[in-house]
């Protein structure tokens, strides 16, 4: 049987690791990435290195400059002050849309890690973990792991967005191949010369993606050393 779409315009999700706003050129320039974000037109973004590590992590973005020149609402996730997010990862979200319940998770790793779940209305229930997983496999399946683990247990549609860095097509996402569908939707890394799609977008059951790709423009092959990504995603089963 055909699935009835839950809602009929797909949701636009994107990912995007702004490498705290210093470009391929070295520039410190958080308004080219602003307006990168603002020509997204998604739903729901899902930032990493968006925080400086700096004693008191302040943000890379201004959240006025990103209220100012975007359509975005900045989700309030983080315990620092002047931070935009959670060990880096921070999410966007159209203004007007309907965040229901925020969750930080403590990732197991050599470093630091951590991902955030956003719960939200989309026109039914509906999840996003963002991420930025680590540097080395071992590390990297047991992040995905405990991401696994957080998933609602409500069964409620739930999309993974982030920086995977995982450089092979076939191996190290083991973790999610039970109960979700990982896409690349094409090279986002090394900006100045694409060569390895680390930033992805896993979908759970009830979502479908219906398109993707890669952002490559005159300013995002400047800003950072990461190109933006995202996915046209249908929800086809309500939780």
């Amino acid at each position: 049987m055909t699935p009835v779409p839950h809602k009929s315009r797909p949701l636009r999700l994107a990912s995007y690791n702004i490498r705290k706003a210093k470009g391929v050129d070295g520039r410190y320039d958080p308004g080219r990435i602003v307006d990168i974000l603002a020509g997204l037109d998604a739903d729901v973004i899902a930032l990493q290195e968006a925080d400086f590590r700096w004693r008191g992590r302040p943000g890379a973005l201004s959240p006025d400059m990103i209220r100012q020149h975007t359509d975005y609402d900045l989700v309030p996730v983080t315990t620092h002050g002047g931070s935009l997010g959670w060990h880096g990862n921070a999410v966007l979200v159209r203004r007007g849309s309907l965040v229901t319940d925020v969750k930080r998770l403590i990732l197991p790793g050599l470093e630091p890690r951590g991902a955030l779940r956003i719960d939200m209305d989309a026109g039914g229930p509906f999840s996003v973990i963002a991420t930025h997983l680590g540097l080395t496999r071992f590390h990297r399946q047991r992040q995905l792991a405990a991401i696994s683990a957080a998933v609602a247990p409500d069964g409620r549609p739930t999309a993974i967005l982030g920086d995977f860095n995982e450089w092979s097509a076939t191996r190290g996402l083991d973790p999610l191949r039970a109960a979700f569908t990982v896409h690349a939707p094409g090279k986002s890394f090394h900006a100045a010369m694409p060569m390895a799609a680390l930033d992805r977008i896993a979908l759970g059951p009830g979502l479908t993606l219906t398109d993707g790709g890669v952002v490559q423009t005159r300013q995002s092959l400047l800003a950072s050393d990461h190109l933006p990504i995202w996915g046209d995603v249908l929800i086809t089963r309500a939780a």
